[in-house]
């Protein structure tokens, strides 16, 4: 069986970007399509729109929190909950990779934003840690989930 972090670093390979490798590796498991979900969080690629913030695999990391744990009601019971379980993802990201933004992981100076996405070349895969970053937020995720019994 494939873990999800190999799922992720698959879909990342196959042109996905980084926010889309990690949902996309667990929307069916939730009940979501996985097309749509790749379409709803495509702007997140590159640190929320290539600005190279808050890395893509790490938003998609808490996207899917919110697919698993997530209360869609107006004023949700278990908001401090989702919040504090977000914060250990990313602190657990943070303390891996030294970073949850997009530019610091990838070396770029704080402000500097990416230009037009880049093709998705031997050369690309071979100089950017991404497909390692989505399969570990993948896994970081899954680790938590499966711990609550929730995959």
């Amino acid at each position: 069986m494939t873990s999800y972090g190999e799922t992720a670093a698959e879909l990342f390979g196959n042109g996905y970007n980084c926010a889309q490798a990690v949902v996309g590796a667990f929307a069916e498991a939730f009940g979501h399509d996985a097309v749509r979900s790749m379409q709803m969080v495509q702007p997140l690629g590159g640190g929320v729109g290539r600005q190279r913030e808050v890395c893509g695999a790490v938003t998609g990391m808490c996207l899917v929190l919110g697919m698993a744990e997530g209360n869609g009601e107006p004023g949700a019971s278990n908001k401090k909950e989702i919040y504090e379980a977000t914060r250990a993802l990313c602190d657990a990201f943070r303390t891996e990779n030294g970073s949850i933004l997009c530019r610091d992981l990838l070396g770029f100076a704080e402000g500097e934003k990416g230009g037009d996405p880049e093709p998705r070349t031997e050369r690309y895969y071979k100089t950017r840690p991404c497909k390692e970053l989505v399969a570990h937020a993948a896994e970081i995720v899954a680790a938590y989930l499966s711990e609550k019994g929730l995959l």
